[in-house]
Order: structure tokens, then C-alpha cells, then sequence
């Protein structure tokens, strides 16, 4: 027999997940800001670890609370990405062309996948809102990455940037998932007593 919870494309304690990717997007985002140096080997060190991290701790809790195939298959897809852009980023050699190209492409493949997450999921889920809003401003970073002018300043700030504005995002929309379930398990939980 199927519940109301499993037609949800998300568990209920999903947002645990935007929050823990919020505050994973923090660290790389203070690293920046507090830091002197703006070279492009320090954004390719700091984007290359936060992408293996973040890709394989949120990935595995996307496997984990995702309750919808479709849904979670698409993070999956996501998860592979984000980690494999950051091993290319810690591994290989590069300058400025490398970090504006790679950091470019990551986030429009992400940054679409994670829109059409939300945009296929609008009217299901309240995550849906978060998932579009989150693959817009990542999509948003691949253009502005594809058009800025070559200045490593520029783009590092810009990357630290976009970890602060996703973060604070993140956090509080994950924080508002949670509240905004708790009333509704709190009434089930006392339609069940009585």
C-alpha cells in the first residue's frame, strides 16, 4: 500500500541535503574571501577539492533521501560531474583558459540538470523551488565564466562569490524545508493518536 511519503519525490528529512551542501559551499567561499591570493592555481585548488567533497557527500545523500528514480538519477548524474570536474581540477596543470573553461562547463552541465530537476518537479515537491533556483545561478555562472574577460582576480573573486550567495541560499532554503514539514508531521502524527 502506498503512503502520501512515498509519492513525495523527497523524504522528509531531505533538508538535511541543501543544508549540508550549503554549508560545504561556505568553506570554499571563506578560503576566497579571507585569502590574499587570487591566482588561478588557488581557485583550481579550492573549486577541484569543494567539487570532489561536495560532489561525493551530497551525491550520497541524494541516493539516500531522493525517494523519485528520475529525480535521483539526474542528481546522480550531478554527483558524477561535480566530482569529476574536480578531479580534473586538482590533478591537472593549469592557468587562468583552464579554470575559466572548466569551472564553465561544470556548471552549465550541473546548472541545467539541476533547473530541469526543478522544473520537472514543480507542484510535487518544495525542493523543487531550492533545485531551480539553485541550477539558474549555477547556470548563470557558466555565461558570466564564458564571457568575462581573462583577469584571475576577477574570476576567483566571482567563484568565491557564487559559494557565498549558493551557501546562504542553500542553508536557508534547506531550513525551510524542515520547518515547513515539522507543522505537517506534528498534525499526521496527532490525527494518528486520535
Amino acid at each position: 500500500m502506498a503512503t502520501a511519503r512515498d509519492a513525495d519525490p523527497e523524504r522528509t528529512q531531505y533538508w538535511v541535503v541543501p543544508v549540508v551542501r550549503g554549508l560545504l559551499a561556505l568553506v570554499p567561499a571563506a578560503v576566497i574571501t579571507f585569502s590574499q591570493n587570487h591566482a588561478p592555481e588557488l581557485g583550481l585548488l579550492v573549486f577541484g577539492t569543494w567539487a570532489i567533497v561536495s560532489g561525493l557527500v551530497v551525491g550520497a545523500l541524494n541516493l539516500r533521501l531522493v525517494a523519485g528514480r528520475g529525480i535521483r538519477s539526474l542528481f546522480v548524474v550531478n554527483a558524477v560531474v561535480t566530482v569529476a570536474a574536480g578531479l580534473l581540477a586538482v590533478s591537472m596543470a593549469g592557468g587562468l583558459p583552464f579554470l575559466l573553461y572548466l569551472v564553465s562547463v561544470w556548471a552549465a552541465v550541473t546548472g541545467f540538470v539541476e533547473l530541469y530537476a526543478g522544473l520537472r518537479s514543480r507542484g510535487r515537491t518544495a525542493a523543487a523551488r531550492d533545485w531551480i533556483a539553485a541550477g539558474a545561478l549555477t547556470a548563470v555562472l557558466a555565461i558570466v565564466f564564458l564571457v568575462l574577460p581573462p583577469d584571475a582576480v576577477t574570476a576567483v573573486g566571482l567563484l568565491g562569490g557564487y559559494f557565498v550567495i549558493l551557501g546562504v541560499y542553500l542553508v536557508i532554503g534547506g531550513f525551510s524545508l524542515k520547518w515547513a514539514a515539522a507543522p505537517g508531521a506534528a498534525a499526521s502524527g496527532s490525527e494518528q493518536r486520535s
